[in-house]
C-alpha cells in the first residue's frame, strides 16, 4: 500500500446484525476517530455508494468518500471493520464481511486498490474471510499472506 502500512489498529471485529448504513457510519466514524476525515466525510461515503455499488467482491466492500470530496481528507489512510454475520451490501445478494473505508488526498487509493485485488481474487478468499476469529487472521488475509 505504498507506504500506507496497515496494522492491527486499523481493524476492528463488530458482531451482530448491521445494515450497509450502519456499516458505512461505523468505518466512517472510525476514520473521523483516526484523524484521517472531516466530519461530513460519512456523508460523501453516502453519496459515493448511491452513485456506484462499493461492493468488490469475496465478501469484501470499499467504502469511500466521492473526489469531489477529497478536500475534506486529512491524511491518506483506512479503517477496517469485520461482520462475522456479514452485511447485505446491495439489492445483488452480495454480503460484505470485511468493510474497509478508505480515505484518499490523491490517487492514492488505486494503490491500495491494486492491493487488496490480490485478497479479492483469490478463490478461497471467501472461505478464509468467513472463519476469521482474530484481527491479526483478517490482516494476513488482506496481505496477502499465509
Amino acid at each position: 500500500m505504498s507506504d500506507l502500512k496497515l496494522t492491527i489498529d486499523d481493524i476492528r471485529i463488530i458482531s451482530g446484525c448491521y445494515s450497509k448504513q450502519d456499516a458505512i457510519q461505523s468505518v466512517s466514524e472510525a476514520m473521523i476517530k483516526a484523524g484521517l476525515v472531516k466530519d461530513d466525510y460519512t456523508q460523501a461515503m453516502f453519496d459515493r455508494d448511491t452513485q456506484i455499488s462499493t461492493f468488490l467482491g469475496n465478501g469484501i466492500a470499499i467504502p469511500h468518500g466521492t473526489t469531489d470530496k477529497r478536500d475534506i481528507v486529512i491524511k491518506t489512510g483506512l479503517k477496517i471493520i469485520y461482520y462475522p454475520k456479514g452485511v447485505l451490501w446491495d439489492q445483488d445478494d452480495n454480503i460484505a464481511y470485511v468493510v474497509i473505508g478508505i480515505a484518499a488526498k490523491a490517487n492514492e487509493h488505486l494503490d491500495i486498490l491494486r492491493q487488496l485485488t490480490k485478497a479479492v481474487i483469490a478463490e478461497d478468499t471467501l472461505d478464509r474471510i468467513k472463519t476469521i476469529k482474530t484481527a491479526e487472521n483478517l490482516l494476513e488475509i488482506l496481505q496477502g499472506s499465509c
